[in-house]
């Protein structure tokens, strides 16, 4: 009795099933560990299959990890944020960064397949995740990014993984490119400088206006070159709003993001920035209604 005990203890290290599941697996797999663990990720993978239909995971961590040229961002999704906050969760993002920033995968189907120091790949520790925890799990996207010598990282992490910012600056310092990854983390800037806005964009955004200004009685009776210094303002103020080299500095707001580069010699090469869930329609449930659906079947 006490090497079974042993076993199932064993095996819910491994897995985090519980008892009972453990020892089922043990009793149909001839008490080996291994291909009990298999059985349990199996049955974890069956069950995960069916419910995926309807659960959505929208919640999650965005991490960044930076050393020396080189830096890897990633999102990692779970359906609950209170998966998102326990520490087998977070364990995960920390090894999935860490094996994605040592072997700068290509795509996603490739990182999937990096392994780490024990033989899993990254796919097999979400499958273990999934059973320990109970969750729908989604790597859900990556990049790496390295930089020149004379480049330097800004990585930055928000409300500890709700949004997760990189910027590699040109020039400046660890200081000056902390600074300007949060005006990216809190603003989302579109465009790093005016100049790259595309054409197309600055086309529709003045249709647009021009369209407005014609339902404004007062505006057709102003001369046409004033129209135009009208329209292009209100052409400026909407696009340029979303530059990051415009915005108010974070730290100070009396000049801007673009000032503080020049007084500390830096311009930004590239900006990432990942915010948890974005982009995913998440579900929304009707607690009331779901309530009432139950109570009403049980008359």
């Amino acid at each position: 009795m006490s090497d079974m005990i042993n076993l199932i203890k064993q095996l819910r290290d491994r897995t985090g099933a519980g008892l009972m599941d453990c020892k089922k697996a043990l009793l149909e797999n001839n008490n080996n560990v291994d291909a009990a663990c298999d059985w349990l990720r199996e049955k974890g993978i069956a069950k995960q299959a069916k419910k995926a239909s309807t659960r959505i995971a929208a919640e999650g961590i965005a991490w960044v990890l930076a050393e020396g040229n080189k830096a890897a961002i990633i999102e990692v999704n779970s359906e609950t944020d209170f998966v998102a906050n326990s520490d087998p969760f977070r364990a995960l993002v920390k090894e999935v960064n860490s094996l994605v920033l040592a072997n700068a995968p290509k795509t996603l189907d490739e990182a999937k397949e990096l392994k780490n120091a024990d033989g899993k790949s990254i796919a097999d520790l979400f499958v273990d995740a999934t059973v320990k925890l109970g969750e729908k799990l989604d790597f859900r996207r990556f990049e790496v990014v390295e930089k020149a010598d004379d480049e330097v990282f800004g990585p930055y992490i928000h409300m500890n993984g709700k949004i997760a910012t990189l910027v590699v600056l040109k020039g400046g310092n660890t200081e000056v490119a902390n600074g300007v990854a949060l005006n990216v983390c809190s603003n989302n800037p579109t465009y790093i400088n005016e100049t790259d806005i595309p054409a197309d964009v600055i086309a529709k955004e003045t249709a647009v206006q021009k369209e407005a200004a014609n339902n404004d009685p007062s505006f057709a009776k102003k001369p046409a070159a004033i129209q135009d210094k009208i329209i292009a303002g209100k052409v400026n103020k909407v696009l340029f709003d979303s530059v990051l080299v415009d915005e108010p500095f974070i730290f100070d707001d009396s000049k801007t993001v673009g000032q503080y580069l020049k007084e500390n010699n830096a311009s930004v090469i590239k900006t990432i920035r990942f915010a948890v869930g974005e982009g995913i329609e998440k579900r929304q449930d009707d607690f009331a209604a779901e309530v009432a659906a139950q109570a009403s079947a049980g008359k």
